[in-house]
């Protein structure tokens, strides 16, 4: 009895999350109420408060459920990816690689869950408003590991270029991973946006090549 009990609290916590990240990620964060959330979880509005308080901090909420995931998906795939190289390190595609693969090349976007999660992203990664916050209070522990293991492949490199670099990274993957249609109606049906696995063959060479035209060694 006790064990049911539980359950059933935890997928009511789990269903507000999940009503509130597909709510987040097509009327953003100002767009969305608590009522809205509670009435698309089929759960009263006292609970989602108990849970998490206030819209924010269910946004919070949001946010962290699946960066935990992704981040150290991420960060395994960096730490793999250094201690395979060896004494020299790793190159600056497989840096690269690391850092987009957990996201783009492993079928996510066939989730409903996490699809929306990446448009939200993508919302998050361009506001004024919540980007600089939310972006570094989930983000920026894992983008520093692999800004250290950038500079290390750009030996002599700018830090201001390699910043700016992963500056226009970071821009490229959550436009892509917003899956928008843009590219579908642009392409007149050549190309589709959703086709993650198909932007990620493409992302990595593309952003390696950017990388490296940027930031070339200073001269002395």
């Amino acid at each position: 009895m006790a064990k049911t009990a539980v359950k059933n609290k935890v997928r009511r916590k789990d269903r507000i999350l999940d009503t509130a990240e597909a709510l987040f990620a097509r009327m953003g964060f100002v767009g969305v109420s608590m009522r809205m959330v509670a009435e698309g979880a089929q759960v009263d509005l006292a609970l989602a408060s108990y849970h998490f308080g206030n819209k924010r901090g269910l946004f919070d909420a949001v946010l962290a459920r699946r960066s935990d995931i992704i981040n150290e998906k991420r960060l395994e795939a960096l730490r793999d990816c250094i201690s395979s190289a060896g004494a020299a390190g790793p190159e600056l595609e497989a840096i690269v690689d690391a850092f987009i693969q957990p996201l783009l090349g492993v079928g996510l976007e066939k989730d409903a869950g996490w699809r929306h999660y990446m448009e939200l992203i993508a919302l998050v990664n361009s506001s004024h408003e919540l980007g600089g916050q939310a972006m570094t209070q989930f983000f920026d522990p894992l983008v520093n590991e692999f800004i250290q293991a950038l500079k290390k492949a750009l030996p002599g490199a700018a830090e201001e270029d390699i910043y700016w670099s992963h500056h226009f990274f970071s821009g490229a993957l959550t436009l892509t991973l917003a899956q928008t249609g843009r590219l579908d109606n642009l392409s007149s049906g050549k190309v589709k946006s959703n086709d993650l696995e198909a932007a990620y063959r493409r992302m990595v060479p593309f952003v390696t090549a950017g990388f490296k035209a940027l930031c070339k060694p200073e001269k002395g």
